[in-house]
């Protein structure tokens, strides 16, 4: 499933399209990180969900996902592949390495 605002991707089965969250230029005590730094140990790790899968087939049977389109995320610091699609940066992650949904306080 995808929004009118997704990529033009439609992923399969229990694939995620996330929009990745903008890494951070500061550390959380304050400290600005220099873009000479190795960025990988300041990956985010959070992201909006842009576009779905139908969900995973588990003994012929199917199973929609449990995360839907609009969702904040927080998954796995390595995980998916990223691509780009009309000028913007997204993810691809399977629902697996999801680890939560962040939820509005």
């Amino acid at each position: 499933m995808t929004t009118k605002n997704s990529p033009k991707l439609r992923p399969l089965g229990d694939r995620l399209v996330v929009k990745q969250q903008e890494a951070e230029t500061k550390t959380a005590g304050g400290i600005v990180i220099p873009d000479s730094v190795d960025r990988d140990n300041y990956k985010p790790t959070q992201g909006t969900v842009v576009a779905t899968g139908p969900g995973k087939f588990i003994d012929g049977k199917l199973h929609p996902l449990q995360v839907k389109i609009n969702d904040r995320v927080m998954y796995n610091k390595y995980s998916g592949t990223n691509i780009k699609l009309e000028g913007e940066e997204y993810l691809v992650i399977r629902e697996e390495d999801v680890m939560g949904v962040l939820e509005e306080a």
